[in-house]
C-alpha cells in the first residue's frame, strides 16, 4: 500500500483562537491516537500536505513525523468548513504493524461487460469496501472483474477473493449492477 509523509509540529495551546491562527496561517490542527501510542498528540501541519492524501480515490498509509515522533497511521477522520470546503481539521489513527487494522479500499472496475455493449449503464453501488488485516497485506485497489456481467446481473462482495486480509463489508452488498435502461425494458415486453 502507498505511503505519505506527514510532518507535524505539536501545540500545546488548544484554545479556539489558537486553532484559528493556525488556520490563518495556512496549517491544519491534527490529533493523533490509538494503540500503538501512549496517549493522543495534538498537532499542525501545513494544509499543502493534505492534498495527495484527501483529494485522490486512493488510500494511503501515513508515516507521521511529529517533531522526531515517528509512526505509522491512517487517517481515520477529515473534518471540513461547510461553506468553503477548506480543511478544519484531522483524526489519525496509530497502529502498530503487528495488529490487523480496519480501513475503506477502493474499488477498480477491470473488464467491459456484455450488458453495457447491448446497451446497459454501469452502476455504482458502492465504490469502497471496508478491510481488516495487516497493512503490510492490504491492496491499494481491490479489483473488481464485470467482463461476465449481462443486463440486469450485479457484482457482489461475495463473489470476491481475499487473500491475506478479511472483507468486513457483508458479503450481500452489490458492487456494481449493469441497469436496463428504459428504452430496452420497453422492447422486452413487445
Amino acid at each position: 500500500m502507498k505511503s505519505i509523509e506527514i510532518i507535524g509540529f505539536k501545540r500545546a495551546n488548544l484554545d479556539s483562537g489558537e486553532l484559528k491562527s493556525l488556520r490563518e496561517e495556512g496549517n491544519v490542527p491534527c490529533v493523533v491516537y490509538g494503540p500503538a501510542i501512549k496517549e493522543q498528540i495534538h498537532f499542525h501541519t501545513p494544509a499543502i500536505l493534505f492534498r495527495d492524501l484527501i483529494y485522490t480515490p486512493d488510500v494511503h498509509m501515513v508515516d507521521l513525523n511529529i517533531e522526531g515522533n515517528k509512526m505509522k497511521a491512517v487517517l481515520k477522520d477529515a473534518q471540513f468548513h461547510p461553506v468553503s470546503e477548506v480543511l478544519l481539521h484531522a483524526d489519525f489513527l496509530a497502529f502498530s504493524e503487528d495488529r490487523a487494522i480496519k480501513i475503506e479500499i477502493p474499488v477498480e472496475i477491470l473488464g467491459t461487460a456484455p450488458g453495457i455493449q447491448k446497451g446497459g449503464k454501469l452502476e455504482f453501488k458502492t465504490r469502497k469496501l471496508l478491510v481488516k488485516g495487516l497493512a503490510s497485506n492490504l491492496p491499494d485497489k481491490i479489483k473488481v472483474d464485470i467482463s461476465k456481467l449481462d443486463l440486469g446481473k450485479s457484482f457482489k462482495v461475495s463473489e470476491l477473493k481475499a487473500e491475506g486480509y478479511e472483507i468486513l463489508t457483508s458479503p450481500n452488498v452489490s458492487i456494481v449492477s449493469i441497469g436496463i435502461p428504459r428504452a430496452l425494458r420497453g422492447k422486452k415486453a413487445e
